[in-house]
């Protein structure tokens, strides 16, 4: 008769994948809020299954892409006008 050995029942009903869990990344805020948005939005692949990954990176991806691409398009700020001499008119 064989004998159970301790664990074979757990690792054979273990086959099964393990389901979607946070990696624990931290993420450092930028300090621009619209960054820092999208950076937030990879939190919601902790809670997909990995097949769901590549459309939150991708939405991600195109958020920041965009940012980036904004900073472009801002126009540059005026110059500030060269303040004028000074003349003093009692010599």
């Amino acid at each position: 008769m064989p004998q159970d050995v301790p664990g074979e029942a757990s690792a054979a009903a273990s086959h099964e994948p393990a389901g979607p869990a946070p990696l624990g990344v931290v993420r450092t805020p930028t300090g621009d809020a619209g960054v820092d948005a999208h950076l937030d939005r990879l939190a919601d692949a902790d809670h997909l299954p990995a097949d769901g990954h590549i459309e939150v990176y991708e939405d991600v991806h195109r958020g920041l892409r965009d940012a980036l691409t904004a900073l472009d398009a801002r126009p540059a700020p005026a110059p500030v006008p060269a303040p004028m001499p000074s003349y003093d008119h009692r010599s």
